[in-house]
């Protein structure tokens, strides 16, 4: 059977019986995902992605080839999960990019179509890594264009096609060591192929039950992919569609990556005029949703913690916060409207300050600040929230601490979206940071002399912070176990261990020198101030000539923040 062109009506049929295929195998593909440890979820996520797009593509009657496009390309973008799941979505978009322009499609619009859509897909992963769906569908594209002057019948092209892919996919276990270890393939090119094989079935006439129900509306599996970097830092996945404002330009959806690369990995970034998806891996999900709000509202937002033995805990920690953050608010809209309604002149300097535990923003309330943003290293904030503190500081000068590494470039975009006020950001990594910018602060000098001055300080603190690993690796040759207890300073981790004590005062002697004067020890809501006592009493025993003060920081996550001056 030859078949030279393709309609939107058989095309309609194609898609939707790679999607029932695709949803046949997802349990099998599912087990082939093993990456760091045993993994579940790339057959779910594909699946859960097209048949977003299936349910929309079912809906239509009698579509036009432009028509369909866009309900492939939408339909699959917004309901895209998963680094392989986003991947796919971005595969269907580039190749709905050249199709939508034709009434029929034949052998060499398919080959077009094919090498947009690895072009597209390429485009999206930060970091494109070979041994995965990519490479399966660079593969399959290669053959395409191979086979484009060669056959005008559609059959043995997509045919061709396939087997091409399916030798590639068995090569990928060659590619990533990983999956040779754990002798499969690679999930996400497996599903890739698992779509093809139902496209092929629809297009040679097999009887399929092309009846979508909808897509499925439960989260995938609290787990990493098997696209995800080979030395995994992040414990969240984090996933969400951005509905913009406007179009967002090359050049933002370059810094929006680029931002997302400074605070984690495993990075899929797809975008089209009305919305953009968002994956990512990171310690900081809060940090990717309030930079994503600066484009637009938020939709379909899903983070896994992918350290399942913690998950309730820190749900319930993400709701008090939430909490927090509510009354914060709260109560800020009311002083700013108290203040707006007795029309108070604007003072010289402000300070608005990201913090995270209620015993932190005592202290920075204690200190002076005008303006408190819940965040930190779990709830990072954006520039739409650092625009709105500084609105509500009635100040000439606002100085913004953004007191951690992830939160400064979102503090540096605000500064050149604000007019009437000038802002100046303190590059402040890390509470204690903020901490000494506001104590070095002097109300008589200028705002230049005390940006120098507070500059100049922060460089002298040293901070660690105490977690835990989140999966066994080695990093900065130290090999950590899962559930160790780490010390991590500025630039590296200082200490690993199984025992918390230990752990934090082989940190503390690695940051204090003949030159420390001052520990200070902030407790975390994991710890207590009786825990944190023996451990300033053992510093104090061991550095007599340091001061050591004690404070209830209530920060989650980490167990103990440290600074050293």
């Amino acid at each position: 059977m030859e078949i030279t062109s393709i309609n939107s009506k058989l095309l309609a049929r194609m898609f939707l019986a790679g999607a029932k295929n695709l949803d046949s195998k997802k349990d099998w593909i599912n087990e082939l995902n093993v990456f760091p440890v045993p993994d579940g979820d790339t057959g779910t996520n594909m699946t859960m992605t097209i048949m977003s797009a299936a349910k929309e593509v079912s809906s239509l009657t009698e579509p036009t080839m432009a028509e369909l496009a866009k309900a492939i390309s939408s339909g699959s973008l917004r309901g895209a999960r998963g680094n392989s799941g986003v991947i796919l979505s971005q595969l269907f978009r580039g190749f709905c990019k050249v199709i939508k322009e034709y009434d029929e499609i034949d052998v060499t619009i398919l080959c077009e179509a094919c090498q947009k859509a690895v072009e597209t897909a390429y485009k999206a992963v930060m970091k494109p890594k070979e041994g995965t769906i990519l490479t399966v569908a660079k593969g399959a594209a290669e053959k395409a264009l191979e086979l484009s002057d060669d056959t005008e019948d559609v059959v043995t092209f997509v045919e061709e096609v396939i087997k091409q892919a399916e030798y590639v996919l068995d090569q990928t276990p060659e590619m990533l060591p990983v999956l040779k270890q754990a002798g499969v393939v690679d999930s996400g090119g497996q599903g890739l192929v698992q779509v093809l094989k139902g496209a092929y079935d629809a297009l040679i006439g097999k009887e399929i039950d092309y009846t979508i129900e909808g897509a499925p509306t439960g989260a995938a599996p609290a787990k990493i992919s098997a696209e995800t970097e080979a030395e995994i830092k992040f414990g969240y996945c984090t996933e969400f569609i951005i509905v913009l404002n406007a179009p967002m330009s090359d050049n933002e959806e370059h810094a929006y990556k680029a931002f997302l690369e400074s605070i984690g990995d495993s990075i899929v970034v797809v975008a089209d005029d009305e919305i953009v998806k968002t994956h990512v891996h990171t310690n900081d999900p809060g940090l990717a949703l309030q930079k994503a709000l600066t484009f637009g509202s938020l939709s379909k937002i899903k983070i896994d913690n992918m350290r399942e033995e913690h998950q309730e805990k820190l749900i319930k920690d993400s709701q008090k916060l939430a909490a927090q953050q509510k009354a914060e608010e709260e109560a800020y809209e009311a002083a700013c409207a108290d203040e707006k309604t007795n029309n108070m002149p604007a003072k010289e300097m402000g300070f608005v300050s990201v913090s995270i535990g209620e015993g932190m923003n005592e202290v920075f309330r204690g200190l002076g600040v005008d303006y408190l943003i819940e965040g930190g290293q779990t709830m990072n904030p954006s520039t739409e929230d650092m625009l709105n503190a500084i609105e509500h500081v009635n100040a000439k000068t606002v100085f913004i601490l953004p007191n951690n590494k992830n939160i400064i470039m979102a503090a540096n975009q605000a500064v050149d979206l604000v007019e009437d006020k000038q802002i100046i950001v303190i590059p402040t990594k890390t509470i204690p940071q903020g901490i000494t910018a506001l104590v070095n602060y002097i109300p008589d000098h200028s705002a230049e002399e005390n940006k120098e001055q507070m500059m100049a300080e922060i460089e002298n603190v040293k901070t660690g912070q105490v977690t835990y690993a989140v999966r066994d690796t080695e990093i900065d040759g130290k090999t950590i176990k899962q559930n160790d207890f780490m010390g991590i300073g500025d630039k590296s981790i200082l200490s690993v261990g199984t025992d918390l004590r230990a752990t934090t005062l082989e940190m503390v002697d690695a940051m204090v020198d003949e030159d420390s004067a001052i520990v200070s020890i902030y407790f975390g809501s994991d710890s207590d101030e009786d825990s944190a006592n023996e451990l300033a009493t053992a510093i104090e025993e061991k550095y007599p000539d340091v001061e050591v003060e004690v404070n209830d920081g209530g920060q989650p996550i980490y167990y103990y923040v440290i600074s050293v001056e």
